[in-house]
């Protein structure tokens, strides 16, 4: 049987040895046929406007910057009030204000806490610019105010079931990406360019009943099986 958590998609068929086991996937009689069995993608209504992708919350890196702010800041305040109340102030901010106006600007130690800071700044300003969620592919808008999106494994699991029903396919695997599906297969039989073709079809047909805004390109690989020994 498969493992549908495999996040690239693949599959075996085991041969059947007298009785067929629980773990045995039988082939259907059919090539490219059978995957026209399939119901016919209903035709989609009027576009519901742009499918973009979806953002993603950031809420972790949201969460520390806050607490970063927030400790620091109260940090701060609390000592400018002790200040004020005629205390003195702690000692590391005097140790930090003498050890600042000591040291040069380009002291190691100096350069070396800007880096990281404009580093750290730069990674925010990226989290904040890009939407992120890239396992997320936005599907077509066909009803107003109705938003979807399918999980990039999924979409690879639904592409390996269509593709494993074509005849002569032993294994296959997929890598579903934002813009392309990788799939490599393995044949057992029959001509590689007829499975080839096959699979062609069968994927093709596969992709559009997906829904997806962006339809990703295909990329597929047919290779017989490595001989052991």
């Amino acid at each position: 049987m498969t493992e549908p958590h495999e996040p690239t998609g693949s599959t075996q068929r085991l041969p059947a040895t007298g009785r067929q086991s629980d773990t045995d996937v039988r082939e259907p009689d059919g090539g490219a046929g059978a995957s026209a069995a399939h119901d016919p993608v209903p035709a989609p209504e009027k576009g519901g406007g742009r499918a973009g992708r979806f953002w993603s919350a950031r809420r972790i890196p949201a969460a520390l910057l806050a607490l970063v702010v927030l400790g620091g800041a109260g940090l701060l305040l609390y000592d400018i009030a002790a200040v004020r109340a005629d205390r003195p102030a702690m000692q590391w901010r005097r140790s930090l204000a003498d050890d600042l106006a000591e040291r040069p600007l380009d002291n190691v130690w100096v350069l070396v806490g800007a880096g990281v800071a404009a580093a750290l700044g730069l990674w925010l300003i990226l989290l904040a610019l890009t939407p992120g969620l890239r396992d997320l592919l936005p599907m077509r808008r066909d009803r107003a105010g109705v938003r979807a999106a399918l999980d990039r494994t999924a979409a690879a699991l639904v592409l390996r079931d269509r593709a494993v029903e074509v005849s002569g396919v032993q294994s296959v695997r997929v890598r579903m990406g934002r813009g392309k599906a990788a799939v490599r297969a393995v044949s057992h039989f029959r001509e590689l360019d007829d499975v080839r073709k096959d699979l062609d079809a069968a994927l093709g047909a596969g992709i559009k009943e997906l829904g997806l805004a962006r339809q990703p390109s295909l990329s597929v690989q047919v290779r017989r099986p490595t001989k052991k020994g």
